[in-house]
């Protein structure tokens, strides 16, 4: 279904993955927005646009509240892709906006996942500003496995194996270094499965000489036995230094209902030297 309206053509589309209405532009001679809002009908009259739901007619663009159809809330998004050297492998550090307003970003590279909420972004000048952080587990909750992709960030650590495990201590044949904090989450790993490292606990404690560990067992976490690999995994975003790739797709999300423009996205990235 289509509707001629003013230098746009509306039309929409439905296939079994998606259902989506799209916007054609004469002046670019593309299709450059897509609207979260599903019609049953669409038709432009006395210059107004007007669409049909739930047997109900509605007139689109009558108040200043934005993003609001058919009485539901919907986010604005905006996807793009910084790739100016594909071939070198990159470390996006920060994200630049300039906006009237902060933006939700998250980021996605070949290698690995970050992301910006917006209450971390600092206004300067006139230009928000904030640092890349890579996600932790849900919730802030440590994940029951580590995602392989993971395993590149400075917040994975391995310790080695231990020599026995008893009433939630584990005991090493060295002393553990500064590799690992109280607070840091303690993984193992299956000998039998070597390739899914499971979620422990928490370190609480250390003895003197640093040889015994103590930790709590996470809901759902796995209690190591004796000669097991052992890892330490700090908090991902305070260990945060950005996202590895040769390239950076970025999906920028705002859920005011009120009017905003997003001018300029930039980022600060360097060349990464493995």
């Amino acid at each position: 279904m289509y509707l001629y309206q003013g230098f746009k053509w509306r039309y929409r589309i439905k296939n079994k993955l998606m259902a989506e209405t799209l916007t054609y532009s004469q002046d670019v001679k593309g299709w450059p927005s897509f609207y979260s809002y599903i019609p049953e009908w669409m038709a432009g009259m006395n210059n107004y646009f007007y669409s049909f739901k739930g047997g109900s007619l509605y007139r689109h663009n009558t108040n200043e509240e934005r993003n609001q159809y058919y009485g539901v809330n919907y986010p604005s998004q905006m996807t793009s892709i910084f790739n100016d050297n594909p071939t070198d492998n990159s470390l996006w550090k920060t994200m630049e906006l300039e906006s009237d307003q902060a933006w939700r970003l998250e980021l996605e590279t070949d290698i690995q996942n970050g992301y910006i909420d917006e209450a971390w972004f600092e206004k300067k000048e006139a230009v928000f500003f904030a640092f890349v952080r890579n996600p932790d587990g849900e919730n802030g909750e440590p994940a029951l496995t580590i995602d392989p992709s993971q395993y590149v960030l400075r917040s994975v650590n391995g310790i080695g194996s231990n020599t026995t495990v008893a009433a939630g201590v584990i005991t090493f044949g060295f002393p553990v270094g500064s590799v690992l904090s109280i607070g840091d989450i303690l993984y193992t790993i299956d000998p039998t499965n070597p390739g899914v490292p499971l979620l422990v606990g928490p370190v609480t404690a250390f003895s003197a000489d640093r040889t015994e560990v103590s930790f709590t067992l996470s809901a759902g976490g796995t209690n190591p036995q004796n000669t097991w690999y052992m890892m330490g995994v700090k908090n991902a975003q305070a260990e945060s230094h950005g996202v590895l790739g040769h390239y950076c797709k970025f999906i920028a999300t705002n859920s005011s209902t009120t009017a905003t423009e997003l001018f300029v996205v930039e980022s600060q990235m360097m060349k990464s030297y493995p």
